[in-house]
């Protein structure tokens, strides 16, 4: 591999770990980098989770630091997520990844029509949804099948999880991204035990960008936690919009 591929590589992973410290998606970055890096897609995406994971569990212990978290929603889910997630990588070779896509694309398109129409949306908490039923249904939303669906395609977990919390259990964006990055941990994780267990992780390349990830993610989570819900909003309705270009050029194109 080329010096400057190197480069472009660790400069994608400091970027992506921003980006997923704030509302997730780093993926985007990451994986495209990867691919033009020359890796297969089964390495991009193992060697992506190995960055990943490092990114995320430090920007979860930096809000656990500075805010709250929903540990009754955080422990349990995270727990499922790694289960959930590897059961998803090792289904990865069963359902191929332009069946989901469109499916992604539609539930992208319906988060960025809601966060824009309803701009109090994740801004103010309401507290009073936290009732035993949403967090129950909070727990298997984000720890079963956002998790299974990272570990079977992965793009725009974060994101789903930060809707899940908000919407669900009434949290502001701040303290969803706070809980999301738990259970993106674990499903990471999940993945990435199926995903080394194959022999799949370029570790010296993954273990490197896992540095850069990390550099990024600390400024992200720190961004948020200083600028508040009204600036992960901001940051939500651009990720999401260059998630649908992304996976509809991926769609179309292929």
């Amino acid at each position: 591999m080329r010096a400057e591929q190197i480069v472009l590589l660790l400069a994608a992973a400091l970027a992506a770990g921003w980006v997923d410290a704030v509302v997730g998606g780093g993926g985007l970055l990451q994986l495209p980098a990867l691919l033009l890096a020359g890796l297969s897609p089964v390495q991009a995406l193992a060697t992506n989770k190995t960055a990943s994971i490092f990114g995320t569990a430090s920007a979860a212990v930096t809000y656990a630091r500075k805010t709250k978290l929903d540990r009754a929603v955080a422990v349990p889910a995270g727990a499922l997520a790694v289960c959930a997630a590897g059961a998803g990588a090792l289904s990865a070779a069963l359902l191929s990844a332009d069946v989901l896509k469109p499916l992604v694309m539609v539930v992208l398109l319906a988060v960025a029509a809601f966060v824009t129409l309803r701009p109090a949306f994740g801004v103010v908490p309401h507290p009073q949804l936290r009732i035993r039923a949403r967090v129950a249904a909070a727990i298997v939303a984000s720890g079963v099948f956002i998790a299974f669906y990272d570990g079977i395609l992965g793009p725009g977990t974060g994101t789903f999880l930060l809707i899940a919390f908000t919407s669900i259990l009434g949290m502001d964006f701040v303290h969803a991204s706070a809980t999301a990055k738990i259970i993106n941990t674990g499903t990471n994780l999940g993945a990435l035990l199926v995903f080394g267990a194959q022999g799949h992780v370029v570790w010296a390349l993954g273990l490197g960008m896992a540095a850069c990830n990390v550099a990024g993610a600390q400024i992200g989570a720190r961004m948020a936690l200083r600028r508040g819900a009204g600036f992960v909003r901001i940051v939500l309705l651009c990720v999401v919009t260059a998630l649908v270009l992304r996976l509809g050029y991926d769609q179309f194109a292929g």
